[in-house]
């Protein structure tokens, strides 16, 4: 195995020991390179043995002497070294398949790579883990890692996965326990497949490999408007959404006296679902599947409390909008209410924006479309300008999920759009801008 190198950093390294664009790297300190945790990994030594193939296929060995952490200077056609690996499954909950057409290429592609689960923290399913990359993952402890489980039954798990090889690969499991990989889990509940007994039974093998597993987390399953010929799949209700709340909280009170720990979390969804009160901060804990929307709205509710508590006098008018899912508008405008109790010169107006472009059940402030924006807003009296949850934008932070770009909706609304985080301090301070 090979790895094209495509650039040199000017005076690193690999520069002065004379490694060219163009050449190869096969070995580092003797050991294969793959990707780039391999390449990571080996390249933390203070003394480096290169294994270079150079541009007529001659092999030479380069000898570099670096500080510990310190970058070789290598440059590799992407961040990964080798293309990203796509998903095997066809799940029958799979958000991708429920997507309509005509939107950017990128949204189309189903990753399950355990090299981003580390990078980036992206979910993996183990389905395509060869065992050559679980015994990397042991032998280099990568930790924690994440992992889509959605049930422990591995029959059931083949089924919902459509894969035949889901359920065993539901093994490496306890390897992964017994080595002390850290791992971080992750349900899609479906009512009347995964949850009830199932999920009782899920969350009993998971609680077993604590304190390996250190946190799942349970979400409702999401439906779009588009989902024709796919698996018959309902969505959660107020009663189901309350049933299944309170199992996983049953679970829950009995891991954190037993642990210590609450382990399992419903996400705010199924808050929001059951019409339950968000808990207190202190309930998430450490807060660790934030992704997941777990513990979001309370983190945000925390933040901004105590940033209104220390935020300085504002004399001066203000009025703007604040757009966000339908979901969590109410919860918006129940915040909001405390800025405008605090300060009688602020008006701020919330809007759900109902999601015409998903339809079905959709109503997180994530999936809303820049084309639904502007078509419920326009006429609108917004204000000075108008802030939006900054998930609806790509990680660039200028396109919505329609490839309508953050200048359109401004254009179209003749008004500043501000991208916000889910951050009580920042959401403040652009309130008070």
């Amino acid at each position: 195995m090979s790895v094209l190198i495509t650039d040199v950093s000017k005076g690193s390294r690999a520069d002065k020991a004379g490694i060219l664009k163009g050449e190869k790297l096969l070995e580092i300190n003797g050991n294969e390179i793959v990707d780039v945790l391999d390449y990571r990994f080996y390249q933390t030594s203070r003394e480096v043995e290169l294994l270079i193939e150079d541009i007529s296929g001659n092999q030479k060995i380069i000898y570099v002497r670096k500080g510990e952490y310190e970058e070789i200077g290598l440059e590799f056609e992407t961040y990964l070294m080798d293309k990203q690996h796509s998903c095997r499954n066809k799940c029958i909950f799979c958000f991708i398949d429920q997507l309509p057409k005509g939107m950017r290429k990128s949204l189309y592609f189903k990753d399950d790579d355990s090299r981003l689960s580390f990078l980036f923290g992206n979910y993996i399913t183990l389905t395509n883990l060869t065992q050559h990359e679980i015994n990397r993952i042991i032998k280099m402890h990568i930790s924690p890692i994440n992992i889509s489980v959605h049930t422990t039954n591995p029959e059931l798990r083949c089924r919902m996965m459509n894969n035949r090889f889901a359920g065993k690969a539901l093994e490496v499991l306890p390897k992964f326990a017994e080595a002390g990989i850290k791992i971080n889990c992750q349900i899609v509940s479906c009512p009347g497949i995964n949850d009830g007994k199932e999920l009782e039974r899920t969350l009993t093998d998971l609680g077993n490999l604590y304190p390996a597993v250190e946190c799942i987390a349970v979400v409702p399953v999401g439906l779009t408007r588009y989902r024709d010929g796919l698996f018959p799949l309902v969505e959660y209700n107020k009663e189901t959404a309350a049933q299944t709340l309170e199992l996983i909280e049953k679970y829950g009170d009995s891991f954190r006296k037993k642990y210590g720990s609450r382990i399992v979390f419903a996400s705010d969804e199924f808050f929001l679902k059951a019409e339950r009160d968000i808990p207190e901060a202190d309930y998430y804990e450490d807060f660790d599947q934030l992704d997941n929307g777990v513990g979001l709205m309370s983190l945000l509710r925390d933040e901004l409390m105590y940033a209104l508590d220390d935020a300085e006098p504002c004399s001066r008018k203000i009025f703007l909008t604040i757009a966000c899912g339908t979901g969590v508008a109410d919860f918006m405008q129940g915040l909001m209410n405390k800025i405008t109790e605090r300060f009688e010169n602020i008006k701020i107006n919330v809007i759900g924006i109902k999601n015409d472009f998903f339809g079905g059940g959709i109503n997180v402030s994530g999936l809303v479309t820049g084309r639904d924006l502007i078509n419920q807003l326009k006429g609108y009296d917004l204000g000075e300008k108008l802030l939006i949850p900054s998930v609806m934008l790509r990680r660039e932070g200028d396109i919505f999920l329609d490839d309508v770009s953050l200048e359109e909706v401004e254009n179209a609304l003749n008004i500043p759009v501000v991208p916000v985080s889910n951050s009580g301090d920042m959401l403040l301070n652009e309130i008070l801008k």
